[in-house]
């Protein structure tokens, strides 16, 4: 088996980042590991093991014909079996079946919105759907929405795994008092909702003038960006809270924080949650998505209402009142992800998905 992973771009997102494990991971177990990213290149590119191979298309719309041929010819050169496309790389996927009936198509689900799903646009997805071999999805929402909307048979729930680079430079030197550090580690988008943590945060600094909340994913530089760095401002924040946009330098700047929190509305199962994990951080994390099976009772981490700023202040301020029962909830949280959520048990499972299919 040559395995193709195809993702639009290589910023730090779940969907990349999962990309790219599986990737790197499956070099070794398969024949030949590949990834293509098909829009734009980014900082999980130097992520990338030397060993995979490697292609980007470059492809500037929908229908680029000349992405397309590129594509084509990549994976009739390298001799590429199957395609394993990570949410919207699944439309140039099924163009590349249709031009080769014989390649095997996966399409992997990570949509964020699980909790909206009756919103989702459908109809591009479900004429495509016809074309996939397998479809995984990372929750179990996902896997319902697509059996009932889908035309695809095969449809597995398949949890994410992270992986960290524990011999990487550090990078991201992180402000604030070294010991007080609070972290939330997602790109900037609505549904991360930071407007909660930060109003949570508010409140903690009132108690706790020392501690400090590090802000780490990409910044869109969009309304949503601009709502949270207004509030930074307005709330007289900015010597308190630090944005740092993306970093390559994850597994370093992880391990220089205290408490990890996720504030998210909707979540698929978060990869930043599992990162949290790996290094044996604490966490604090909304109760959406697949979260309560990483953090499944108190000892592994807390769960919160999402959208409750005083629920999060109080579950923070625990930990930070209780740096014992901190330091074992994130030694619990992370012999949970090492024995459920690691990379041999996920990729068991794919390449046996592959020789079935």
């Amino acid at each position: 088996m040559r395995i193709l992973q195809l993702i639009d771009t290589m910023e730090a997102g779940g969907a990349e980042r999962i990309a790219v494990n599986f990737a790197n991971a499956l070099v070794g177990a398969v024949d030949a590991s590949f990834l293509c990213t098909t829009r734009k290149e980014g900082p999980l590119r130097q992520s990338l093991s030397i060993e995979v191979g490697y292609l980007f298309l470059k492809r500037k719309s929908t229908l680029d014909l000349k992405a397309i041929k590129r594509l084509n010819k990549f994976i009739r050169n390298n001799g590429i079996t199957h395609v394993h496309a990570h949410a919207t790389s699944f439309f140039i996927a099924t163009v590349a079946k249709i031009s080769r009936p014989k390649l095997k198509v996966i399409w992997h689900d990570h949509y964020g919105q699980s909790e909206f799903l009756d919103s989702r646009p459908k109809t591009v997805l479900k004429l495509c759907s016809k074309y996939f071999d397998h479809i995984f999805c990372v929750n179990s929402k996902l896997k319902a929405w697509s059996e009932h909307n889908l035309k695809t048979k095969s449809i597995a729930y398949l949890p994410n795994f992270a992986e960290l680079d524990d011999s990487e430079t550090l990078v991201t030197e992180l402000k604030g008092v070294s010991g007080k550090r609070i972290l939330c580690l997602a790109n900037l988008r609505p549904q991360k909702d930071h407007l909660t943590l930060l109003k949570a945060f508010k409140e903690i600094n009132k108690g706790f003038k020392d501690w400090s909340l590090h802000l780490i994913g990409k910044d869109f530089e969009d309304d949503y960006s601009e709502t949270i760095k207004a509030h930074i401002e307005n709330q007289e924040l900015k010597n308190k809270v630090f944005l740092y946009g993306s970093c390559p330098d994850v597994s370093a700047t992880l391990k220089q924080c205290e408490i990890g929190v996720l504030s998210s509305k909707s979540e698929g199962l978060p990869i930043a949650l599992l990162e949290y994990g790996l290094v044996g951080l604490p966490v604090v994390a909304t109760d959406v998505g697949d979260c309560s099976l990483v953090i499944s009772n108190n000892r592994e981490g807390q769960l919160v209402e999402p959208q409750n700023s005083f629920e999060l202040k109080n579950a923070i301020e625990l930990y930070i009142n209780n740096p014992e029962k901190a330091k074992l909830a994130g030694e619990h949280l992370k012999l949970k992800v090492l024995k459920d959520f690691s990379n041999q048990t996920i990729i068991k499972k794919v390449i046996d998905t592959y020789q079935s299919i």
